[in-house]
């Protein structure tokens, strides 16, 4: 067979060959170094940002009024319509491992301002994420309005998912929201701003 018997051309030609691959090899590890390096360099370049990114959620509690969370006790509405608001009661929720009841509701919000043509693909993420039995944030529905939303959501429209969406919203009204403002998360919060505001 051949390549069994070598020339010493062909031997001469195999040690270029073999040249080749440690010189091959070399300048791999030269391209591991220069990536670890390349990856160093773009994590210091994101610290900054990371920080920055830091100091500007800090700056919005500071624009974060006493007037504006003693709102938050009016209404759960009221709560869910500030953007700081979800933030704080999201981390509540998270305490009390019930997040998804929150993360749901803002999903069926960002839904119904969907476009029609990306209703499909936003439903069925919705679906699979929270409504589906074995899903990984399920929701707290009954068995009907599991079976009644699936199908809704197998045809979407801008509607497919608002009846579960009432019903996590009246859990969170009547279980999580009365907790939340006996909460130390909620009152410390209050108590801070209006301290801040005396000064």
């Amino acid at each position: 067979m051949p390549g069994f018997f070598f020339s010493h051309n062909n031997m001469t030609e195999l040690n270029g060959k073999e040249d080749c691959k440690l010189a091959e090899g070399k300048i791999h590890k030269k391209k591991q170094k220069a990536f670890g390096a390349d990856l160093k360099n773009y994590l210091k370049c994101m610290v900054p940002h990371i920080e920055s990114g830091i100091k500007t959620s800090n700056s919005r509690n500071v624009l974060l009024s006493a007037e504006e969370v003693i709102q938050w006790s009016q209404s759960l509405e009221k709560l869910l319509a500030s953007q700081s608001g979800q933030g704080v009661f999201r981390e509540f929720l998270k305490s009390e491992f019930s997040e998804e009841n929150i993360e749901f509701w803002l999903a069926c919000e960002d839904y119904k301002k969907t476009k029609s043509d990306h209703l499909h693909g936003k439903a069925e993420r919705i679906y699979e994420e929270f409504v589906q039995s074995d899903a990984i944030k399920q929701i707290n529905i009954d068995y009907q309005m599991r079976e009644a939303t699936a199908k809704r959501a197998q045809d979407p429209t801008h509607t497919s998912f608002d009846e579960a969406q009432k019903t996590v919203y009246i859990l969170m009204e009547r279980d999580s929201y009365p907790r939340f403002l006996k909460s130390k998360a909620y009152l410390n919060l209050l108590n801070q701003l209006q301290t801040n505001t005396s000064k």
